[in-house]
């Protein structure tokens, strides 16, 4: 039940977050948004940057999970980075507003240490889990994939914003995607 509470708190700090920035999210708009008290909120997160940094770790985890979980029987390494990496730009309500989540909380960390820390810890999984995806498709170890995992995720949140402020449409920051994916890390034949 504790568990249950707290994905919805989470839950409704991301909606909050795309709605309403990270600057203009309130607390007491979170609880309203999840059907709960401000205890609640307290007691699973201590305070705002306890809630900020649980929310970002949550929409970075769901994102991934989201993606791998329909494509990962039987693709290889390459089809599933491919998908993970295009999955961060699609014309899904869910993704776009986990989108805006992460954009937002990058943007507030330069002034906010705390969340830059958190925000840091969530770049490093998310590009680790990349590299992996990469060391698989290369056969390189782990550590040797790690610049090119920097590369393709940094590809992957500049696109993002872009597409967020409709300087690019879906589908031509998806094509700018695959066209960055194939120039970093080509096909093996």
């Amino acid at each position: 039940m504790a568990n249950d509470t707290r994905q919805r708190i989470l839950e409704a700090c991301s909606i909050c977050i795309a709605r309403d920035g990270v600057r203009g999210m309130r607390v007491q708009d979170v609880c309203k948004q999840a059907g709960i008290s401000t205890g609640l909120v307290y007691y699973h997160f201590t305070d705002r940057d306890g809630l900020l940094a649980a929310t970002l770790e949550y929409v970075n985890t769901d994102s991934v999970a989201q993606r791998e979980e329909p494509v990962a029987g039987g693709i290889e390494p390459y089809g599933l980075l491919r998908e993970l990496l295009l999955g961060e730009i699609q014309d899904d309500e869910s993704v776009r507003a986990k989108s805006i989540v992460w954009n937002e909380i990058r943007a507030i960390s330069v002034f906010e240490q705390p969340l830059a820390e958190h925000l840091a810890a969530s770049t490093a999984a998310w590009q680790s889990h990349v590299a992996e995806l990469v060391s698989e498709h290369t056969g390189a170890q782990v550590e040797q994939c790690q610049g090119t995992a920097l590369l393709l995720t940094s590809l992957v949140e500049g696109l993002s914003s872009r597409w967020l402020s409709n300087q690019l449409n879906t589908d031509a920051a998806r094509v700018a995607l695959e066209r960055g994916l194939e120039a970093i890390l080509p096909v093996n034949d």
